[in-house]
């Protein structure tokens, strides 16, 4: 029984020797896959991107800054609620414009002495002056001088060229 054993384990040792080894699986290769080529693409032009300019509030007709007269009642100097946001406008921006400068120009309409008008400008725009001090705006650069009736907007005779020539003009320099 022991040849027996000895036989049948040397046989089986030799059929395991003999015997072919399993196959790995063998993945192919594929080729890798080749980039399209491009299409030639119609340049197209794109613009230049618009230079960005600072724009001047001053000149800007969609700024309270454009807005440069104040306009008065018949034989009044006392700046009016409808006009005081231009002249508060008008003092911050030259309060953070502290190289800007300004000349108040007091005008009146024909009636009156031309020593009463000439008065009467004057504190016109002596009290447009002075909302743009309270604002801030430094003494040196306000400039105030009185045109009287001399320098008329509308030349008419009748209240419509009147309330166009009793105002302050507010002249940037």
């Amino acid at each position: 029984m022991k040849k027996l054993l000895i036989g049948v384990l040397l046989v089986n040792l030799l059929a395991a020797c003999a015997s072919q080894k399993p196959k790995e699986a063998v993945v192919e290769a594929k080729p890798a896959p080749v980039a399209e080529t491009p299409r030639a693409v119609e340049a197209v032009p794109v613009p230049a991107p618009a230079p960005m300019v600072a724009v001047d509030p001053l000149n800007d007709p969609n700024s309270i800054l454009a807005k440069r007269s104040t306009y008065y009642p018949f034989d009044v100097y006392v700046v009016q609620d409808a006009d005081k946001p231009i002249v508060q406008a008008h003092a911050q921006y030259m309060s953070e414009h502290a190289n800007r400068k300004v000349r108040l120009e007091g005008n009146c309409d024909e009636r009156g002495s031309t020593e009463y008008n000439l008065g009467l400008g004057q504190r016109r725009a002596d009290g447009v002056k002075k909302m743009l001090q309270v604002g801030g705006v430094k003494d040196g650069q306000i400039e105030t001088v009185s045109y009287g009736e001399e320098k008329p907007r509308l030349t008419c005779h009748e209240e419509k060229c009147w309330k166009e020539n009793r105002r302050t003009d507010l002249n940037y320099r």
